[in-house]
């Protein structure tokens, strides 16, 4: 099979190594010919995946395509799809969640548990609710890795919103954040990975590292179960799907955000499940047999993100270090340039005693860092 990937960066990297264990040839479209995935991939072309021209004749003379970020044209999906292209997820599930304002509207069609909001169509919108406040400003389109996301506290705050169509949400009082990724194949068949609890960096409002399966209550751990395959089945597209879940103050489950696609909170799949994310939704583009998601052994996770005051060349400092730790898997993205806040890489840990993985979750963070010479 011809399978093309819409984005080349470390998400395509890694959906590029686990295609080598298959007989898939593979083809990317992205506007950096140095993108991470771009050596990795059979046929490369260089090309916006925003324009629709651009995408249709990309996808045209594939058998499947699959995305790596939403930001995709999604009209020329849908005619790829109507062309009789496999496109997964499909361009309708992509449309839903690529708009944070379609994505709640989603959830409350559907009965999905998610925080009240209003729509606001700029900043003038805000003055409005200033009683509905603290809540979070949420960019309707475009916000990707913590950017498009403002928090509003009190009036004072609605100065920093956006002046776009934009989803302004009640804030939650959260006690943990977990993420469940969910894969569904074409015959609707789903499985579920276990649950990874996510802490956040407070200042870049990325992944600072993340445990699974994270620890939760029986019941709080069904209750996220069933609220993510509620979300998968109401998309009706097979592919795979990360949804993350706010646990707020008194244990209730909200649904935060969904992907579609692989997903952050799920690399520690690679060394730490017996199928990774990445190779599940290579089975699903193939028409395979779902895998196993089952944990192996209890992981963590570290982003290594680019250090504050360094742009330029990067350097890797404390690699060596981090490299001699037992059970400690280093994936770099390939990235050339560092900048503050930019993600270069992450770093799998894998033990059985979770204060071991905190402990070493916490050094490595503090001992490998992206800088310049």
């Amino acid at each position: 099979m011809k399978v093309g990937i819409l984005g080349g960066g470390q998400l395509g990297r890694m959906l590029l190594q686990a295609a080598a264990n298959y007989d898939v040839t593979t083809y990317v479209l992205e506007n950096d010919a140095h993108c991470p995935a771009a050596h990795l991939c059979h046929y490369f072309t260089l090309g916006n995946i925003n324009d629709f021209d651009t995408v249709y004749n990309f996808g045209k003379n594939l058998d499947a395509l699959t995305i790596e970020i939403e930001a995709v044209n999604v009209d020329a999906l849908e005619k790829l799809e109507q062309e009789g292209v496999k496109v997964y997820p499909t361009p309708a599930a992509i449309r839903i969640i690529k708009n944070k304002i379609l994505q709640k509207q989603f959830y409350v069609d559907n009965e999905i548990p998610t925080s009240a909001f209003h729509i606001t169509q700029n900043k003038t919108d805000l003055a409005k609710y200033i009683q509905f406040l603290p809540a979070v400003h949420k960019l309707g389109e475009g916000g990707y890795d913590g950017k498009g996301v403002q928090v509003l506290n009190t009036e004072t705050d609605i100065a920093l919103g956006f002046d776009a169509p934009s989803v302004l949400e009640k804030k939650i009082i959260i006690s943990k954040e977990i993420a469940l990724i969910v894969a569904m194949d074409a015959k609707g068949e789903t499985i579920i990975y276990p649950p990874a609890e996510m802490v956040f960096d407070p200042v870049y409002n990325l992944l600072d590292y993340q445990l699974s399966p994270a620890k939760l209550e029986e019941k709080q751990l069904w209750k996220a179960q069933a609220i993510a395959r509620k979300v998968v089945n109401g998309l009706k597209s097979p592919g795979l799907f990360a949804i993350e879940l706010f646990i707020d103050n008194v244990g209730d489950v909200w649904v935060n955000e969904a992907a579609p696609r692989v997903h952050n909170s799920g690399h520690h799949t690679i060394e730490a499940n017996y199928s990774s994310q990445y190779d599940m939704i290579w089975r699903i583009l193939l028409n395979y047999p779902l895998g196993n998601p089952a944990a192996i052994l209890p992981s963590a996770i570290v982003n290594i993100i680019g250090a504050v005051g360094f742009s330029g060349d990067v350097f890797y400092e404390g690699l060596e270090e981090v490299l001699a730790m037992d059970n400690v898997f280093v994936h770099l993205y390939g990235k050339k340039q560092t900048k503050p806040g930019r993600k270069m890489g992450h770093v799998t840990i894998m033990s059985s005693n979770y204060s071991d993985l905190t402990h070493k979750a916490n050094k490595i963070k503090h001992t490998l860092k992206a800088i310049c010479k």
